[in-house]
C-alpha cells in the first residue's frame, strides 16, 4: 500500500507552467515536463499525462508492457496534435511514470524527468537521463565542471512528441516498507543537490510537508524553471 502527494509550481522565472502530473489510487503516478512555444509545452505534457491515465486506469491486470505501450501511445497522440497546428511545431514533453503493482514498482522514463528511491538514508536515481550530457558528454570524458557550462547541456536526446522511434526506458524494483519514491522534473533535480533532497526526505514529516519544502527550496535557489514533484511512501509491512 502506498501513500502519496503531488505538487507543481510555476517557479520564479517562467511565465506559465508547462508541467503536468497525475497521482491516483490506481497505482499510477506521472510527471511530465513540456516544451514548446506559446502554450504548446503545456498542451504536450497534458496530452501525455491524460493519455497514460486513460490507457491504464481501470485495467484489471496492468503490466510493465502495458505501461510501455501506453507511453508509446502518448507519443503518437502528441505528434498528431502537433501536426494539426503549425504553432505547435516542435512541441514535446519528458515523462516519468510509475505503475505500482502490489509491492513492485515499474518505472517508464523518457527524457530527463527522474525517479529516485530514498531508503536507509540514501537517495538513489532509478532512471538515467536521455540527454546529450549523459549519453554523449560523459562518454567523451568531459568532467562535471565542463558539463555544467557546456552549450549542449540542456539538449535532450529523446522526448515524447519528437520521434516515432521513441526509446522508452523501463525499470523495476521492490522498495522496502518505509521507502520513498520521488518523481520530479529538472526544475527540481537540476536546481537542488541530491544531498538537499535526501535531507528533506529524511525528516519525520508528512509527504505533503516534504513536497512543499522541496518546492520552496527550489524557489529559494532561484526557481529558474517549473517545479513538479510526486512523492510516494510504502506504508505496508
Amino acid at each position: 500500500m502506498w501513500e502519496w502527494f503531488g505538487i507543481s509550481d510555476q517557479g520564479r522565472v517562467r511565465q506559465n507552467n508547462e508541467d503536468s502530473f497525475y497521482a491516483g489510487s490506481e497505482g499510477l503516478f506521472i510527471v511530465a515536463d513540456g516544451m514548446g512555444g506559446a502554450q504548446a509545452g503545456e498542451l504536450a505534457s497534458r496530452i501525455a499525462v491524460d493519455s497514460l491515465r486513460d490507457n491504464l486506469n481501470g485495467t484489471p491486470t496492468p503490466s510493465p508492457e502495458m505501461l510501455r505501450q501506453a507511453v508509446l501511445d502518448a507519443n503518437r497522440k502528441v505528434m498528431e496534435a502537433a501536426a494539426q497546428d503549425s504553432s505547435r511545431a516542435g512541441m514535446g514533453t519528458t515523462l516519468v511514470a510509475v505503475l505500482a503493482i502490489g509491492p513492485e514498482v515499474h518505472v517508464a522514463s523518457v527524457g530527463d524527468s527522474r525517479a529516485y528511491v530514498y531508503d536507509a538514508a540514501k537517495l538513489v536515481a532509478i532512471t538515467e537521463d536521455q540527454t546529450w550530457v549523459n549519453e554523449v558528454g560523459r562518454k567523451l570524458g568531459l568532467d562535471d565542471a565542463s558539463l555544467r557550462t557546456h552549450p549542449m547541456r540542456h539538449m535532450l536526446t529523446m522526448a515524447i512528441g519528437q520521434t516515432s522511434n521513441l526509446r522508452v526506458q523501463m525499470y523495476s524494483l521492490r522498495p522496502k516498507p518505509g521507502a520513498h519514491l520521488l518523481l520530479c522534473c529538472d526544475g527540481l533535480h537540476g536546481v537542488l543537490a541530491e544531498e538537499k533532497i535526501a535531507s528533506v526526505l529524511s525528516k519525520p514529516a508528512s509527504l505533503e510537508s516534504k513536497g512543499r519544502e522541496l518546492i520552496d527550496a527550489a524557489n529559494k535557489a532561484g526557481g529558474p524553471d517549473n517545479i513538479t514533484a510526486v512523492l510516494l511512501r510504502r506504508v505496508d509491512a
